[in-house]
């Protein structure tokens, strides 16, 4: 029963014929012109009860059946996989191993705004139904504007929209920082003119997306942190075709010397992932 006496379902139903205006405007194409990652580190002890909660309720209901973001995946490192991170020192992971699961998600171009506003609305509403698990911290979360995106072979093969629903065996998340806003252009244009393409090719990775990471809004929840760097910041996503360990010496090594000798800027965190299975604690006891 509403304020007014009534049951709510006037209301609920007016609210509904929104959808119909809603859907007649605006774009809907399907590039991914934006993208929320977010890296997190259940508490230990709690690594099951998270994996179990985000696999079975918030992926859906804090992610994907909210307007506008229409792909997912989530990726997982091993302890293995952590202890291959670097540089040691991290401006993101603190300490740098810190961050066992990641979650990417394409939002539609031009509806950043939009989803926003669901997604404030959303997280306030499972936070006061007790649908949010406490015991995790976020490491690096950000919803982040597409920058580029860099292919190995060209017209060939899935695309970026792809991305997240093509079995990738791995992914590498790469955080590099320019000196500052006019450097990040320069950094930028220089990793998709020159340095990309060179290491894409004959590489495992099909592609590399760059992401440039934005402001999270004021009524955002407590326990997620503003974003840093979002003047000086790229977010690059490697998709791989093979698991990171098997290329890791051979492709993945070195990355930090190379943005640093272009002069534009430093690698923050090199770090693989492999895909977690949907449903399944797979990889969950070895985590630590």
């Amino acid at each position: 029963m509403n304020e007014d006496g009534g049951t709510g379902s006037e209301d609920a139903g007016a609210g509904s014929e929104r959808y119909a205006e809603l859907a007649g405007a605006g774009p809907y194409g399907v590039r991914p012109g934006h993208a929320l990652i977010t890296m997190v580190e259940p508490h230990p002890g709690h690594e099951y009860a998270y994996n179990r909660w985000y696999e079975d309720d918030h992926y859906y209901a804090g992610a994907t059946a909210m307007p506008w973001i229409f792909a997912g995946r989530r990726w997982v490192a091993t302890k293995a996989l952590q202890e291959l991170r670097y540089p040691e020192k991290s401006a993101v992971a603190q300490p740098v191993g810190a961050g066992c699961y990641l979650s990417t998600y394409w939002v539609t171009e031009g509806r950043y705004d939009d989803h926003m506003k669901w997604t404030v609305a959303i997280n306030k509403r499972l936070n006061r139904d007790g649908r949010v698990y406490q015991d995790r911290t976020h490491v690096f979360t950000a919803f982040q504007d597409h920058e580029a995106t860099v292919y190995r072979d060209g017209a060939a093969g899935p695309r970026d929209f792809h991305a997240l629903d093509h079995p990738y065996a791995g992914l590498v998340l790469q955080v590099v920082d320019a000196e500052g806003p006019q450097q990040r252009a320069e950094l930028l244009e220089w990793l998709r003119s020159r340095h990309l393409p060179k290491r894409l090719k004959g590489s495992p990775a099909a592609m590399v997306t760059v992401f440039r990471p934005t402001p999270l809004p004021g009524d955002r929840m407590t326990y997620v942190k503003q974003v840093e760097g979002v003047d000086t910041r790229l977010t690059l996503l490697w998709f791989l075709q093979e698991d990171p360990r098997s290329c890791w010496a051979s492709r993945f090594t070195g990355l930090d010397a190379a943005v640093a000798e272009s002069g534009l800027g430093r690698v923050e965190l090199v770090a693989p992932f492999v895909p977690t299975v949907p449903g399944t604690d797979r990889y969950v006891d070895r985590l630590r």
